[in-house]
């Protein structure tokens, strides 16, 4: 579990570490905000991804026989996380999921759910794409899984090379998302670009 009285020492740490005053009336509640603040933000850290998919289990039966040329894709899911790396915000960013029903699907919402949790860590964002498959892989049962995940990174973007326009992109393919371009083009960001 997040210990938020730690956090709060650490970051009244910070505060001083930066040179300024942790008494001052601007800050004196900062370490108490960040905490909570923190609480929420990585409320996934506090999960596997099979508690995840656990706690997202909510599936129907597919009324149709199985077949390869049905998909179901989810896409512009707002997500944000922080980097592992600089604990840095990566931001403006859109998932799309999609899954081959094996018999059953996934409520919609439990889709955005997922991805919402899964995000909610210290984060690269090709884990989150793995993350977020092997999830909704366990829920539905289905070995034909494709997340997309597009974002920018402040810690390209407001530090160091400081290039406000590059945006990232990563894909993780499984079952016959991995080669099968037709299915690939159902997901944004895809197709020709992996």
């Amino acid at each position: 579990m997040i210990d938020k009285e730690a956090i709060e020492g650490h970051i009244r740490g910070i505060i001083e570490a930066l040179g300024d005053d942790p008494d001052r009336p601007g800050l004196v509640d900062t370490p108490r905000r960040v905490a909570a603040m923190y609480e929420e933000v990585f409320e996934g850290m506090n999960h596997t991804n099979h508690e995840i998919a656990r706690m997202f289990d909510r599936t129907f039966e597919d009324d149709y026989e199985t077949d390869s040329d049905r998909v179901v894709v989810m896409k512009d899911i707002d997500l944000f996380s922080y980097c592992e790396h600089h604990m840095a915000l990566m931001y403006d960013m859109k998932a799309a999921v999609a899954y081959i029903p094996n018999g059953k699907v996934i409520g919609l919402s439990k889709i955005v759910r997922v991805c919402d949790m899964a995000s909610r860590r210290l984060q690269l964002q090709e884990r989150l794409g793995r993350d977020i498959a092997d999830i909704i892989s366990e829920i539905t049962g289905s070995s034909d899984v494709a997340v997309t995940i597009e974002a920018s990174h402040s810690c390209v973007n407001a530090r160091g090379i400081k290039n406000h326009n590059a945006r990232t992109y990563t894909a993780e393919f499984r079952g016959r998302f991995k080669t099968d371009p037709l299915l690939q083009s159902a997901l944004p960001s895809c197709g020709s670009r992996y």
